[in-house]
């Protein structure tokens, strides 16, 4: 082909138009510009729920057509793939009804609201990767430069054996007790709070790093706030109350606190919490091997902390690397060394990735059955923290069907495990069963 606009084509579907409906959008429009594709993404149609809405999103994000009614988007001709940016609630149903008309799809975090759900998901997912359909969900942040390079640098063993992974998210959107009652702090929308918001990422970017699964948790969860205001009116994380609204239940969480094992034997500590006074995107996770560390910090996300742990000790020490040179990764589209990039690239490298996965007829990472992985964690935190923070394991497939156990002292009680979880509401599913999570 002599041009991009000569390439083929895929038509594009999305429903949702919020926050992520926006960042994904851009994506879309984007992609080409940066990167040579297989094939070029056509905006073709933006579905929702309000009209006047729906129509001020497509005009102002260059979609095509509009429709209020998400089954027909999956219906029209001209759409090959469908992403959705809905609430949890109605991924599985989105998702699944894609997959079933043999249209691809990339999925938002969490994959869904329920383990249930990301199991009925991801198995639709392998049907559908046996006739060529693809799925992917948009655990966006992989495709931080500096993130990948990071990946990169442990599966090479410049770390060497690891020992600890620290992960952090931490926001401060609802610190204030009058900020309104939104989806996102209701069970039946959102499935979760923090932990499914914010912790889902941290979670599945410390098992990215590490390349291995959670074996188990023990957990902590709270509700700082538990009845906000009705909202008059919200967009994306932003949200108004009239004064004199009445209130109703916040039914998640606004903060998880919990530690996890890993099957090499790292072991792990998490935080993801919503009230964090001052702290306005501060994703940070920090791995510690015997060979070296590497620590980021989103907030800073064209950097990446260095320590090579095998240099002599008169000039050893963390240094920062600046990810922005041409061989790292993602960065062969963008700008001259030293010209960073934003939170906005990491969606346009989440669809360059999918594409050519697409053209290459192979499944995309992170698949359903990486989301699946995830909220199964997810479960087992609640779990936990639903049981006086009880040590929970999260069992491998093979494990359950009489595979190897554990790696040894995956299913040991973490110290403290007799203590109350002030506050928890994580209902418990009724049963010291560990917790199944999908290889």
């Amino acid at each position: 082909m002599d041009s991009q606009h000569d390439s083929p084509t895929i038509g594009v579907g999305m429903v949702g138009y919020a926050f992520m409906g926006r960042a994904h959008s851009h994506a879309w429009r984007t992609v080409a510009c940066a990167f040579d594709l297989p094939r070029r993404p056509v905006m073709a149609a933006l579905a929702g729920r309000e009209r006047a809405a729906l129509e001020e999103a497509a005009r102002r994000q260059l979609w095509a057509a509009t429709d209020t009614d998400w089954r027909a988007l999956i219906a029209r001709p001209d759409v090959q793939l469908v992403d959705i940016c809905t609430p949890g609630s109605s991924h599985a149903e989105i998702a699944i009804a894609a997959l079933e008309a043999g249209k691809h799809v990339l999925c938002e975090k969490p994959l869904a609201n329920t383990v249930e759900e990301a199991e009925a998901m991801a198995a639709a997912a392998a049907e559908a990767s046996r006739h060529g359909v693809r799925s992917m969900v948009g655990f966006s942040y992989r495709r931080t430069p500096a993130l990948a390079l990071a990946r990169r640098l442990i599966a090479d063993g410049r770390l060497g054996s690891l020992r600890h992974v620290r992960a952090q998210y931490l926001q401060d959107w609802i610190v204030d007790p009058e900020f309104p009652l939104v989806w996102r702090l209701q069970r039946e929308h959102a499935g979760s709070g923090a932990l499914g918001d914010l912790g889902a990422h941290i979670v599945d970017l410390a098992q990215y790093l590490v390349g291995e699964p959670l074996t188990g948790v023990s957990a902590l969860t709270e509700t700082f706030v538990r009845e906000r205001p009705l909202p008059a009116a919200a967009s994306g994380l932003a949200a108004v109350a009239d004064g004199t609204a009445p209130r109703g239940p916040v039914t998640v969480d606004d903060a998880a606190l919990f530690t996890g094992r890993f099957p090499g034997g790292a072991i792990a500590s998490f935080e993801a919490t919503r009230v964090a006074a001052g702290r306005k995107n501060a994703l940070r996770i920090e791995i510690n091997g015997d060979r070296g560390s590497i620590a980021f910090d989103l907030e800073r996300l064209n950097e990446l902390d260095f320590h090579d742990h095998t240099e002599a000790s008169e000039t050893a020490g963390f240094r920062r690397i600046l990810v922005t040179e041409p061989d790292h990764p993602y960065l062969d589209g963008w700008w001259p060394p030293g010209h960073g990039l934003g939170y906005d690239h990491t969606f346009v490298h989440q669809v360059r990735d999918l594409l050519s996965a697409i053209d290459e007829g192979r499944d995309p990472e992170p698949s359903f059955a990486d989301g699946l992985r995830v909220q199964r964690v997810l479960a087992a935190v609640e779990h936990s923290a639903a049981n006086g923070s009880a040590w929970t394991p999260v069992v491998h497939e093979s494990a359950a069907q009489g595979g190897p156990p554990p790696a040894s002292g995956t299913d040991a009680p973490s110290s403290g495990t007799d203590a109350p979880a002030s506050g928890t509401h994580a209902p418990s599913s009724g049963t010291d069963d560990p917790v199944a999570v999908a290889p």
